[in-house]
């Protein structure tokens, strides 16, 4: 746990950061969010003294962090920057293993640490012997956040990690580290300028003015009950919509479906499912709606397939470029795991608006 107590900080004469009293719980991710000069990086960066306070405290886990050597409280802290920051004359290997061997593990210890990181981030172990030029940006910011990942510190700090990359491969990464946490539960803190971003992996959001803490909640509750017109302003006029990235996909999926293959195709009537996936080999051909079958449509559909952790929005989206009223929930582990239809994510909606509404 992290706690700031009356924290400010001055520069000359004027306050950056001013009185703020939060708790920052075991295993989230924590966002700070507001406009250029709120001072969200300079609240981060007194976490690990890269910025001294100038007053208040900050404690972790009940130690204040000037009980601490200043080195030895930063090499106990991840911390992943916008620009990664990886040596470019070091190999992977070499730009992961930095702090393992500044805490003069063992050799063997570390190659295990190197490889179980690569393996978590899924990049290759190939890699290992490259140099940072030889990889895209989105493979670099992978590398960036094992490299902070490598002493398994129970804090990550991440300073606009993915403000550089491309919108694609942001989505992706964001995607990566939201699974990431989920298994590996750290303490993050995220700094970040796109609301977006906040909403989709923050379990809280901070929003900062001026130095001062507007409002701190969970992304549902600030986008139900905005504290000002300020926040209401960040949030902007599409703040409803906003709510689709937090229902997920998963609340709503159905089950009626079954696998076949095409020779079985003539035998759903015979079925009691309403959705049918024909399977050739080791890929999907395509689906059939029972409905469809019956009215004598019996045309073989493509398949839409989200993960399990996809939310309203972009389901919405994705089916709407495709011209698709299905999606299909697909998991690594576990394979299919149902279906859902766009016109029951849009009822659930707007069910949610008429209660909010009344």
């Amino acid at each position: 746990m992290i706690e700031f107590i009356n924290l400010s900080k001055k520069f000359k004469e004027k306050y950056a950061v001013k009185n703020l009293n939060l708790t920052f719980n075991d295993g989230e991710i924590s966002v700070l969010i507001g406009p250029s000069g709120c001072g969200k990086t300079t609240t981060l960066k007194m976490i690990n003294r890269l910025i001294e306070p100038t007053e208040g405290n900050i404690k972790i886990n009940n130690k204040s962090i000037f009980d601490f050597d200043e080195i030895s409280l930063r090499r106990s802290i991840g911390y992943v920057i916008q620009e990664i920051g990886l040596f470019p004359h070091y190999t992977i290997y070499k730009n992961i293993s930095i702090v393992p061997e500044l805490l003069k593990w063992e050799k063997g210890k570390i190659d295990k640490r190197v490889n179980e990181l690569m393996d978590l981030i899924n990049l290759p172990r190939t890699y290992l012997n490259r140099c940072p030029k030889e990889l895209s940006g989105g493979e670099k910011q992978r590398i960036g956040v094992a490299r902070a990942l490598a002493s398994d510190p129970e804090i990550l700090l991440m300073d606009e990690p993915f403000g550089a990359i491309d919108p694609i491969n942001r989505k992706s990464l964001q995607d990566f580290f939201v699974e990431l946490q989920k298994a590996l539960k750290k303490t993050v803190i995220f700094v970040t300028h796109d609301i977006l971003e906040a909403i989709k992996i923050g379990d809280r959001i901070g929003i900062m003015k001026d130095g001062e803490m507007i409002q701190f909640d969970k992304p549902q509750e600030i986008l139900k009950r905005p504290k000002n017109k300020f926040v209401e302003e960040l949030l902007g006029v599409n703040r409803n919509i906003l709510r689709l990235t937090l229902n997920k996909v998963l609340d709503f999926v159905k089950k009626d479906f079954k696998i076949i293959n095409k020779d079985e195709v003539k035998e759903i009537k015979n079925f009691n499912d309403s959705l049918y996936i024909i399977k050739n080999e080791n890929n999907y051909d395509g689906f059939i709606l029972k409905k469809d079958f019956e009215k004598g449509r019996d045309c073989i559909r493509e398949i839409v397939f989200i993960n399990e952790n996809e939310n309203f929005l972009d389901t919405i989206i994705l089916l709407l470029s495709k011209g698709e009223k299905v999606a299909v929930i697909k998991c690594i582990e576990r394979g299919i795991m149902g279906y859902v239809e766009i016109n029951d994510l849009i009822r659930a909606f707007e069910k949610e608006e008429y209660e909010l509404s009344n």
